[in-house]
């Protein structure tokens, strides 16, 4: 019988994307597992693997195509020697990409550029060309089968999760490798707290919600000249939980000035003594040193290596350390998994790998979503002093300045110090002041004695 191939949700943030391109043209054999497209989402450009058996019937989403929307049907696979149903190549509505579209878009003075505002797009509905499958209620059918590709379930195994508590995105509601993946990168929570009885006294709006639910003045006409540049979905992503971070979270900073010199000798012998090829070459940067220092201290406080949830505070086991990534469409931040369990040499190849596909969008899944705590460093631009937003749902992430030369008061008598300032930006509701002064002070005797990350 023939089956709808779905767009999928490749991240939790996607609800439309591109059709990058086909892997496998019509005719074509598929097995379960295959790569047979590549989707670019919001934040990356990923593989899109198979579910079902059959042979690639039509596709109804060509190459390059934009905007389509999340469950909407992009091929058709068939049993061998089954014929395409008639009618069924309806394409689903979606942008097709413009032969070549204006990066931006110049508004006369006399003309308002549009407003910002952004509206959340309705999830889409596939107008399949069969009998409509009955509503899946989490991955579970009548008598409790659940409907999950081979793969699907191996990763499940192998993450001890559950496969009747995931929701299929898959055809009919099928668990795929991306459902799998969603729900490893979710932070566990404690069982929810039994709710009040409806006749409870009416409860007043935060006030990032009642701000979020008044209405919003119209914007005021811009009548100077200038260029509206398009937002993109990954900037748009960024935008949003940038806000809802800074409007919900309660940041608290504390900030230290750290000596650098020691740390720098170190780096200096160690690439000295690294072979230049082979398997066993690297190339030590301060950033490497910067995240096996965090790993250690987080190790030493595992409460700053937490996520804040209204049942329960939830402490890692393991210390993930996301790394923000600068690339041409925003912000990405690739993760070093058990950063504290790996040697200087390995966390530094990793980082080069991981900023590298960054950069050119072929991150898998797994890479950018998770991480316990975040490091952004900005002192390849010679940033003096900053202060980071946090990357929820984490509690704390390090901003990382520049190491410059000051003077410095050592044993009565001034001298000159390679010197960098840092400072911690943590969730309150997770990190107390004085747990957030202990974990810099720490970080700071770590850096200014880098010998310790050697043992």
């Amino acid at each position: 019988m023939a089956t709808n191939i779905l767009m999928p949700a490749l991240s939790p943030t996607m609800t439309e994307g591109t059709l990058a391109r086909w892997l496998k043209k019509e005719g074509e054999p598929v097995k379960a597992g295959d790569i047979i497209a590549e989707i670019e989402t919001d934040k990356a450009t990923m593989e899109f693997e198979a579910v079902d058996e059959g042979i690639l019937g039509k596709i109804l989403v060509q190459d390059g195509t934009e905007g389509v929307k999340v469950n909407a049907p992009i091929g058709i696979l068939v049993e061998e020697g089954e014929a395409v149903p008639e009618g069924a190549g309806a394409a689903p509505k979606a942008v097709p990409k413009p032969e070549a579209p204006p990066k931006q878009e110049t508004t006369p003075a006399s003309k308002p550029a549009s407003g910002p505002g952004e509206q959340q797009p309705k999830a889409a509905t596939a107008n399949e060309n069969k009998p409509a499958p009955k509503p899946a209620a989490g991955a579970a059918e009548a008598g409790d089968r659940v409907f999950a590709s081979p793969l699907a379930r191996r990763m499940a195994k192998q993450a001890g999760l559950e496969l009747s508590g995931i929701q299929g995105s898959g055809p009919n509601g099928r668990i795929v490798k991306a459902d799998i993946e969603a729900a490893a990168a979710q932070p566990k929570t404690a069982p929810a707290a039994r709710a009040e009885p409806a006749a409870a006294a009416p409860t007043t709006a935060s006030p990032a919600a009642a701000a979020a639910q008044a209405p919003k003045a119209p914007a005021a006409p811009i009548t100077a000249p200038h260029t509206a540049v398009p937002n993109s979905s990954m900037r748009k992503v960024i935008a949003k939980r940038l806000a809802e971070s800074k409007a919900t979270v309660p940041h608290f900073y504390v900030t230290m000035d750290i000596e650098l010199d020691a740390l720098l000798k170190l780096r200096a012998d160690l690439n000295g003594r690294a072979p230049k090829e082979g398997p066993g070459a690297f190339k030590l940067s301060v950033n490497d040193l910067i995240i096996k220092a965090a790993a250690r201290v987080l190790r030493q406080f595992p409460s700053v290596n937490a996520s804040w949830t209204d049942d329960a505070i939830i402490q890692y086991h393991d210390v993930d350390i996301s790394v923000a990534v600068s690339i041409p469409e925003g912000l990405i931040t690739p993760i070093v998994r058990k950063a504290d369990q790996k040697g200087l040499a390995a966390i530094s190849n990793e980082m080069k790998d991981l900023a590298a596909r960054a950069k050119s969008g072929k991150l898998k899944l797994e890479e950018f979503q998770g991480g316990g705590f975040s490091i952004s460093n900005m002192g390849m631009f010679g940033v003096s002093d900053f202060a980071a937003i946090i990357n929820p749902p984490q509690a704390g992430i390090l901003a990382v300045s520049a190491g410059q030369q000051r003077p410095v008061v050592k044993d009565g008598a001034l001298a000159i110090a390679t010197v960098m300032t840092c400072t911690l930006s943590v969730d309150h509701r997770v990190v107390d002041g004085a747990l957030a002064a202990e974990w810099i002070a720490a970080f700071k005797k770590v850096v200014e004695d880098p010998l310790s990350l050697m043992l």
